[in-house]
């Protein structure tokens, strides 16, 4: 190795042996040779610093540093490692991800083009489940481009990562620009410093960073972002809300960057765990609002004007201390699902629920006039579809009975026809159905789903689909999301040829009724993962782990 190559490259690891050896073969891969590795050992007590002392042997690039003591996050090792750079630029991995082969000459070429405090790249997000991959916040990475400091753009503050930049070493040692140690979601705090203080930073389109994210891991083994279940985790979100808070305050940054950061929480950190909330207990959820409430009460006017109006009736039932209300309201996030009831008060607002609120905030928050839920157009009226019973029929289809709630009363009280879709491969199957009235503004009804009749492509599919259901006021038909029950276990039924289709819920969201399709045989050899191009999802980027 050189004694002053171009970029160190600082792999930190925690009892992770087994990806370790994949993420430091990312960087001797890298195109550009002239790097050096740093090892970042938190102190593993598995093999991980055999199979480090092992890794180092094969390359002498490769260097190991090993904490005295567990700090039990991401910033130690990665401040011990960064005082020992030898080279002018750094970049920061994690040992479960991985760096695509032209990472490092793709942000070099780019530090080579402009006179910038770092560079930084897009993010790939590979589910290690399904295999497939998407983009993370592709919107922020559409364009190439060189920013003369986040006044010019406060919408990167969205993009918090510290993984997917190369940074100019002088730049972080001028500022004292270090990662926090004792408190977890360092990055963020760390980035909105960077972007702060830096005169100017360039953002590339080119994926420079591979982010393998684990849905349905064990809570013991989850990454800190997917955490959420404890509350310690929502207090370490919350401090480090509070301290980039005051650190913007002292140095003077404008309205716009401030309410962009408070957008930022409030429709992304809070509607992570937001979408949680179902399945807390509501002695939690009461924790939790003790935690986020009082950060809240100092975040803008105008973000909370920016708010989705589902998001916000959330907060609006914390507030008013009605717990079970918010698990129920958080159900169906994103997904233009109504509340089972409304309330309407001598103005002739109308609230979530069925008592008006308490409180002004509450009452600003509950708010649902402006959806004219009565009369609106009845293609866009939000009604409220929930499975009550889901199983497996004896005969291998999949048997719901639903329940449907018609907070805007649109629907005549009368039998109701109704029919589900799911769209496997693109081709529809249609089981119609009749609902019953069952009270006021209430209907329910029974199906029976035969997913072996789904006519699929000739060469297989495989892939998620979610059921809806279409009900009608005779002239117009209205579509919307099947919310799955919280409690039933996923289950396997036959589909068509030698698919098999796995029923569960949407993720570890209660959102929606979700169909696994998988093809057997020579299919499914020849149909891999799917890839997803696209932008991210809103929803899907609430279900699984965000930093």
């Amino acid at each position: 190795m050189n004694a002053f190559p171009d970029v160190t490259v600082t792999v930190i690891v925690h009892n992770d042996a087994e990806r370790l050896p994949r993420a430091v073969a990312s960087v001797r891969a890298q195109t550009h040779r002239d790097i050096e590795i740093v090892i970042s050992d938190d102190h593993s007590t598995d093999a991980t610093p055999q199979v480090a002392a092992e890794l180092a042997e094969r390359d002498d690039r490769i260097r190991v540093v090993r904490l005295e003591r567990n700090s039990g996050g991401c910033g130690a090792p990665r401040n011990r490692a960064l005082e020992t750079a030898r080279a002018p630029y750094l970049m920061f991995l994690d040992s479960d991800d991985e760096l695509p082969p032209r990472a490092c000459e793709l942000l070099l070429a780019a530090h080579a083009e402009a006179d910038v405090d770092f560079a930084m790249g897009a993010v790939e997000r590979v589910r290690t489940d399904t295999g497939d991959v998407s983009p993370w916040m592709a919107h922020l990475f559409a364009r190439r481009r060189t920013v003369r400091g986040i006044e010019d753009e406060p919408r990167l503050l969205f993009e918090p990562l510290s993984t997917n930049k190369m940074y100019r070493k002088e730049f972080l040692d001028r500022h004292a620009l270090r990662f926090p140690e004792d408190v977890h979601y360092e990055d963020q705090l760390f980035s909105a410093r960077a972007y702060t203080l830096a005169r100017a930073f360039t953002v590339i389109t080119e994926p420079v960073y591979r982010w393998y994210i684990a849905p349905y891991a064990p809570s013991e083994a989850a990454t800190i972002s997917n955490r959420r279940h404890l509350i310690s985790n929502v207090r370490d979100r919350v401090t480090v809300a509070r301290l980039i808070d005051d650190f913007l305050a002292g140095h003077g940054v404008s309205a716009a960057v401030r309410e962009e950061k408070d957008h930022k929480f409030l429709s992304h950190d809070l509607r992570l765990y937001a979408g949680d909330l179902p399945y807390r207990e509501p002695a939690w959820v009461e924790e939790f609002a003790a935690e986020v409430l009082p950060y809240l009460e100092g975040l803008s006017a105008a973000a909370f004007g920016r708010m989705r109006r589902d998001e916000r009736v959330v907060v609006g039932l914390l507030r008013e201390g009605r717990y079970e209300e918010a698990r129920l309201a958080a159900r169906g996030l994103g997904q233009g699902v109504g509340p089972r009831r409304t309330v309407t008060d001598g103005d002739g607002r109308t609230y979530w629920g069925s008592v008006p609120p308490r409180t002004p905030a509450g009452r600003a928050d509950l708010d649902l006039t402006e959806l004219d839920l009565e009369g609106c157009p009845f293609g866009s009226a939000r009604f409220r579809h929930e499975i009550t019973r889901v199983r497996r029929g004896e005969d291998g289809a999949v048997e719901l009975r639903l329940r449907t709630y018609d907070p805007g009363r649109r629907l005549p009280l009368a039998p109701l026809p109704a029919r589900l879709h799911v769209s496997p491969g693109g081709r529809r199957l249609t089981v119609p159905l009749r609902m019953d009235p069952a009270g006021r503004g209430v209907f329910e009804g029974a199906v029976r789903l035969d997913v072996a009749a789904a006519s699929l492509p000739v060469h297989g599919f495989r892939g998620v689909r979610h059921p809806v259901l279409e009900v009608t006021d005779g002239r117009t038909g209205n579509t919307g999301v099947l919310l799955a029950p919280l409690d039933f276990a996923p289950f396997e039924v036959p589909g068509a040829g030698r698919h098999r289709v796995t029923v569960e819920p949407e993720g570890r969201e209660a959102g929606r009724l979700q169909l696994r399709w998988r093809p057997g045989g020579v299919a499914g050899k020849l149909l891999g993962p799917v890839v997803q191009r696209g932008p991210v999802r809103r929803a899907a980027k609430a279900l699984i782990g965000s930093r």
